[in-house]
Formats: C-alpha cells, structure tokens, sequence
C-alpha cells in the first residue's frame, strides 16, 4: 500500500504545499493516520480515496497550525512593546476603517442571497468549495461563480474606497 501510492500522494501534496520537507510530513503523517484506521479493523472500500482525503485533511491541519504559530509570535511581541499613545490622527483613521467596513459589508449585503452565503462561506468561515456546493445543493462550478462575483464586487468596494481617499 505504501509503496504502491506513495509517489502519487507526495506529488499531489507538494503541488499543495510547495514545500518538498512539509509534503513529506503531510504524506507520513497520512499513512499514520490510515494505517491507524486500518488496524481498527474498519472496512475501507476505496483505500486511496480514504488516503487522499486524510492527506487534504493533514494539510489542512498543517496550514492551521502555521497561522496559530504566527498568532503566537505576533501576541508575544505585542507582550514586549511599550504602550504607545495615539497620535492626533487617531480618530479620524478609526472613522475611516469603520466607514471601509461598513462599505464591504453593504457591498457583500447587496448580493444575490445564494451568491451572498456561498461567498460567506467560502471567505469567513474558510469552507472549500465543494463543501459549500454539497451544502448549498449546488454545483462546485456555481459556487465558484458565486465567489468570484462577490470578489468582483468587493474588488470594486475596494476602488470606490481608494477613489475616496
């Protein structure tokens, strides 16, 4: 099994990731993971299909793991920096911001409803594609439809904001 997959799952994995060292990981840490449920004598119809989806699964875990590793870094360097007093300008930049979200918001408010949840989805709650499709009932090609106009649409926030300014 091993031998059999183990090329095919750490190419797929490293056009993923793009790191050869991290792809290696996430493969390794696949084959744990199937191995462990293959000894919990648990049938397992297709098995390359259950290691692909455990090997996207270790990506994803991977990928977390980094972001709170750089939520940790930046915490403990906040923890280390004296206080600083805001400057004058400080009201006016906090009313801008809050005038720039209220923008995207109404932006993204203003889509199509089916349009509007698949792009919450997809940017807020990070769900991938074809999970949104299989909860919206929907197709992955019409969800990523759905996302690319409300991109469209944030995009153009984004110039109005800029033209602003």
């Amino acid at each position: 099994m091993v031998a059999r997959y183990y090329r095919e799952l750490l190419n797929f994995c490293l056009r993923t990731i793009r790191d050869r060292d991290a792809a290696a990981d996430a493969v390794q840490e696949s084959y744990a993971r199937f191995l462990a449920i293959e000894q919990s004598d648990v049938a397992i119809p297709e098995p390359r299909a259950l290691l692909y989806q455990t090997a996207r699964n270790v990506m994803v875990d991977q990928y977390r793991r980094g972001r709170v590793r750089s939520h940790e870094n930046i915490d403990a360097l906040a923890a280390t920096e004296s206080p600083t007093v805001p400057d004058a300008q400080a009201p006016d930049a906090m009313a801008a911001s809050s005038q720039a979200v209220d923008a995207y918001l109404a932006t993204i408010e203003a889509l199509p409803p089916r349009c509007r949840e698949a792009f919450i989805l997809h940017v807020f709650e990070e769900m991938p594609y074809a999970q949104i499709a299989a909860r919206m009932g929907t197709s992955v090609s019409m969800i990523e439809k759905h996302i690319a106009r409300g991109r469209l649409a944030c995009r153009q926030c984004e110039r109005q904001l800029q033209g602003a300014a």
